[in-house]
């Protein structure tokens, strides 16, 4: 392996070993590809991660090789790199990499970390989520062009309880939309919020989505993944790059972009000629922080009026007062 190579980012010197270590087979993609690209949009993928738990999904030998996720801050952390404690579900807590500025970013990429996953809260308070996320998760039979049309759904009922949300592509071959929300509310209540608006969404439109946990009973549907907003879920960060085999990215969108934009449009490649370009189209989100009231009260009127209360967690979730049994519906039946 060649000699490492130096990026300054932020004033500050990070040092990216084995440079030439190819990530991405298919482009030809390298590690020092992977770091200047975080380097180019560092302020945006700051902005994303700041002051967040963040678990770093790595692939050491690109994404041809073995990977992992790593919760715990290394031992070898920069001492300018901050962390903080977060607890599981099971009670256990491990103490995660919090970055402040953008070298924190490609510090990481050095690592092999391609995507990035923080939690919905700040280091100043991990019981309060500071951000409802919406994923609209296609289905065999559907694609992406059906989550643009579910997100078309979306935008207007957001409106309606007084929510903005800021769309993205995954990076595959879904949507997350992230609402910024005051910090007042613990998982539990956001997560009740996320199932509302994934039922109303159902409700008006049946055929098309769906909010069922079970895959049995989802169909050709864009799947409302209400989980990824409870304790210990995460979701790719914007500017994420994903263990695409063409090195696509997680790219944020503004709404009327959504009909014509691709996954594929963005890339490690493309993706710096349109942020030095266009900037960060997401950079104004946190100047727009919603409540959650309208919404919850929403969940109310689904629990008084249809009698839709609780739905499953993930199976490695404790479990929950009130919650639905999580036994899959086809073996419910043949056990009676």
């Amino acid at each position: 392996m060649g000699e490492a190579a130096e990026l300054t980012v932020g004033g500050r010197t990070v040092r990216v070993t084995h440079p030439e270590k190819v990530y991405f087979p298919e482009r030809g993609f390298t590690k020092l590809d992977v770091a200047r690209y975080y380097a180019a949009v560092g302020e945006g993928a700051l902005r994303a991660l700041r002051d967040r738990p963040t678990t770093l999904e790595r692939y050491p030998d690109g994404v041809t090789g073995e990977s992992f996720f790593q919760k715990r801050a290394p031992k070898y952390l920069p001492e300018w790199i901050p962390t903080a404690r977060i607890s599981f579900p099971s009670g256990r807590h491990a103490d995660e990499i919090c970055p402040t500025e953008p070298a924190a970013v490609v510090w990481a990429a050095n690592l092999g970390c391609l995507t990035f996953h923080p939690w919905p809260v700040r280091r100043g308070d991990t019981d309060h989520p500071d951000e409802l996320r919406i994923d609209l998760d296609p289905q065999p039979g559907t694609d992406y062009e059906d989550a643009v049309r579910a997100a078309g759904e979306l935008r207007p009922l957001l409106d309606e309880v007084g929510l903005r949300g800021w769309p993205k592509t995954s990076g595959g071959r879904g949507l997350h939309v992230f609402v910024p929300i005051v910090p007042e509310w613990p998982f539990a209540q956001v997560r009740r919020a996320a199932i509302a608006l994934g039922r109303e969404l159902e409700w008006r439109n049946p055929e098309r989505i769906t909010i069922s946990w079970w895959k049995e009973e989802r169909g050709p549907r864009i799947f409302v993944d209400y989980n990824q907003t409870a304790r210990d879920r995460t979701i790719a960060s914007a500017y994420s790059v994903r263990p695409h085999p063409r090195g696509q990215v997680s790219a944020p969108l503004r709404w009327e972009e959504l009909d014509d934009a691709r996954p594929e449009d963005f890339d490690l490649a493309g993706m710096p000629r349109r942020y030095a370009e266009a900037g960060d189209v997401h950079a104004e989100m946190e100047r727009h922080v919603c409540r959650l009231d309208a919404v919850l009260e929403l969940a109310d009127r689904h629990e008084r009026d249809r009698g839709a209360g609780d739905l499953p967690y993930p199976p490695d979730h404790p479990k929950v007062a009130g919650e639905p049994k999580r036994v899959q519906p086809s073996r419910a039946r043949r056990d009676r």
